[in-house]
């Protein structure tokens, strides 16, 4: 009637964005408790049984607590600083293949999207230091800044070697070109170098020193409290979710497994394997120390740089070679 035609996967967009603030809010609690037991300590376990409603303790608490913004900083561009560091994790959502046909929107630049979401959310952290006017703040959206753009070219370049085998920036099609062989295994050095620059990115321990409270009190986000606490706390965590999807979907075949794994739906293998990469990223925060920031940066320069370089040029060579 109105030249309109509905595509029932923007019907996703809602569930899936609350879908994943609801898992934030569980994951946040599963950590803590995975920290428990890994260090030898309870964790939470005072609200709920085992602590499973200290999340929505924590949320109640950010909802009504003031909101304060301080006085001597930038209003504007300190209120809106959170909102886009979690807005540019949960737009990557949008490209992300959960299962065959099971996403908002299919495009043959999925990949380039993602890393443009992850550069955008740079600025985020950028306009929180400097807008709060604090210089723990600025020393640590500086520190973030750096450290986000350093790895950021490590990201972009260890996933190329998936994009010539697989010849597409398409997700769907990367995974469906893993059909015979996930990509780890020709990729390893690429996977490796990924999941560092993944940790980098969404300054996880031990690569947490944007916030590196031991030095600047809380980074760039001293000054928050609140609502905006939560959203930058739920975009760092956001960022864990999506870039286990993207070690799944670039290495680990996606939704795919062998014929005699079959028996699940491919939508509950693919959330498996997520899953799995998540407590990864936990078990690294609870067993490696964090190392000094000087160290972070030459790791990414002086190691990282020719081994991704190194990669890329082996696979070219290969499947040049290959070709003919």
């Amino acid at each position: 009637m109105f030249g309109f035609e509905l595509n029932w996967s923007y019907v996703l967009i809602v569930p899936l964005a609350a879908g994943t603030l609801l898992a934030v809010m569980f994951l946040q609690w599963w950590e803590r408790r995975l920290l428990g037991w890994w260090q030898d300590r309870r964790g939470p376990n005072r609200v709920g049984w085992f602590g499973v409603l200290q999340g929505v303790a924590d949320g109640i608490k950010f909802i009504t607590k003031d909101d304060w913004v301080p006085p001597f900083g930038d209003r504007v561009f300190f209120v809106l600083a959170p909102v886009i560091v979690c807005a540019s994790m949960l737009f990557v959502l949008g490209v992300i293949p959960f299962a065959p046909d099971f996403h908002i929107v299919d495009v043959n630049v999925a990949l380039l999207w993602f890393l443009a979401m992850s550069s955008l959310a740079v600025y985020g952290v950028l306009l929180g230091g400097f807008a709060s006017n604090n210089k723990y703040a600025l020393l640590g959206s500086l520190r973030a800044a750096a450290q986000m753009v350093t790895y950021e070219v490590f990201m972009g370049l260890s996933v190329m070697g998936v994009v010539i085998h697989a010849g597409s920036f398409s997700l769907v099609d990367i995974v469906n070109a893993q059909a015979d062989m996930w990509y780890v295994l020709p990729q390893f050095l690429g996977f490796v170098i990924f999941l560092i620059a993944g940790l980098a990115e969404s300054h996880r321990l031990p690569f947490d020193l944007p916030e590196a409270e031991h030095e600047l009190t809380a980074g760039f986000h001293t000054e928050y409290s609140g609502m905006k606490f939560a959203l930058l706390m739920c975009g760092e965590y956001v960022a864990v979710i999506v870039t286990s999807c993207l070690i799944v979907l670039l290495f680990f075949g996606g939704w795919l497994v062998p014929s005699f794994l079959d028996f699940l739906p491919p939508l509950l293998w693919f959330g498996a394997k997520v899953l799995f990469f998540i407590h990864v990223f936990v078990l690294l925060r609870a067993a490696i120390p964090r190392p000094r920031y000087d160290q972070l940066m030459s790791l990414g320069w002086k190691i990282l740089l020719p081994l991704t370089l190194l990669n890329l040029l082996i696979t070219g060579a290969i499947v040049g070679l290959g070709a003919f």
